[in-house]
């Protein structure tokens, strides 16, 4: 831990402890100092327990002392519950299905062509993992209680509704609330890009007729930009037949985008949230409104501004500490990081 780490802690708690003395032992901090008058144990205890770092607390009389330093186990993965299990398994062999059907594959006559969904299935269930293995990674940073993650199978053309994490206990400190927010979008990115260039390195190049069926995928700014490196000069009555891997790269990224617009709970809320403080409502509100004349371009922004509104039942986001106090410079890259990702990712029909 850094002294400037330090003393930020000090000013969070200055409210509940007064400290007198700081000084280091290794690399543990010890600061000695005293109650605030109206102050009890209890409300230290409470304070200090989402803190990432490891805090020990030594009563002699009025004088407490706390031993501060980094907490080097970030991660308790605890008994996988069964219907996590059940779920996973399930929704690979849906993806699988999905993946077989993409490759032109007859799973119903031979039921062994399921495989041939392999490529389409990992690279799906690898993003969606990695997006929600990030969440729960910076919970347990921050002793935030928070579920495995739960996929969702569906008979869908992709084989999934996606997957998510329950947080069973509040978060305290916008730093918190910043990073486990931020975390899943982040690490889906990552998976989801390379997957997608691998993919497209691999995909097709067909001329477009009138007679053409087919699903039209939209375009994002990422998406273009790849696909004019990796296919530069390609005509306007061609079109890209994208492999499996590739789509689910694309996949990834609606994904993404989606979870980070900043309304409510969703990935971007939490984030605009921390980021923005009081300003929020604001942002969200503006958010939600303009999912209408996006609309124009396809009617999904509807359904999901409805699905939106049917299951979180407000764009107001839950209250945390401390929301009006500056985040550190690193927090607010993250931040930044989150709205250039949302850009490059944003597509206003993703359907046609």
């Amino acid at each position: 831990m850094t002294e400037s780490e330090l003393k930020n802690i000090l000013k969070e708690i200055g409210h509940i402890f007064f400290p007198k003395k700081i000084g280091k032992t290794g690399d543990e901090w010890v600061v000695s100092g005293h109650l605030s008058p109206e102050s009890r144990m209890k409300n230290l205890a409470k304070e200090i327990k989402h803190y990432s770092f490891r805090v020990n607390i030594k009563e002699n009389g009025e004088e407490i002392t706390l031993f501060i330093k980094d907490n080097k186990v970030l991660l308790n993965i605890p008994k996988i519950p069964r219907i996590n299990v059940i779920l996973f398994f399930i929704t690979v062999l849906t993806t699988l299905f999905a993946g077989a059907m993409m490759e032109g594959a007859n799973v119903i006559q031979t039921p062994l062509e399921i495989f041939k969904g392999f490529p389409f299935s990992i690279a799906l269930m690898l993003i969606l993992g990695t997006h929600e293995f990030g969440h729960y990674y910076f919970a347990q940073k921050h002793g935030v209680d928070a579920t495995l993650p739960y996929f969702i199978p569906a008979p869908t053309i992709i084989g999934t509704f996606g997957a998510f994490i329950k947080i069973k206990s509040p978060i305290y400190k916008k730093d918190a609330l910043l990073q486990i927010g931020a975390a899943g979008p982040i690490a889906g990115f990552i998976v989801a890009v390379p997957a997608l260039i691998f993919g497209l390195t691999r995909s097709t190049v067909i001329s477009l007729d009138d007679t053409f069926e087919g699903l039209h995928l939209g375009d994002s700014l990422l998406m273009m930009g790849l696909t004019n490196m990796i296919y530069p000069g390609l005509e306007s009555h061609q079109d890209i037949l994208l492999h499996p891997i590739a789509f689910a790269g694309w996949i990834g990224l609606l994904v993404t985008m989606l979870n980070l617009l900043p309304i409510g709970q969703l990935d971007g809320g939490h984030i605009a949230y921390a980021m923005l403080g009081e300003k929020y409502d604001y942002i969200a509100k503006i958010a939600l409104f303009s999912l209408i004349p996006l609309s124009y371009f396809t009617l999904n922004w509807l359904i999901w501004g409805a699905l939106i509104l049917i299951l979180m039942r407000t764009i107001k986001h839950p209250p945390v500490m401390n929301i009006n106090e500056s985040l550190s410079k690193q927090d607010r890259r993250i931040g930044y990081m989150c709205l250039a990702i949302f850009i490059l990712c944003f597509i206003p029909a993703p359907f046609h």
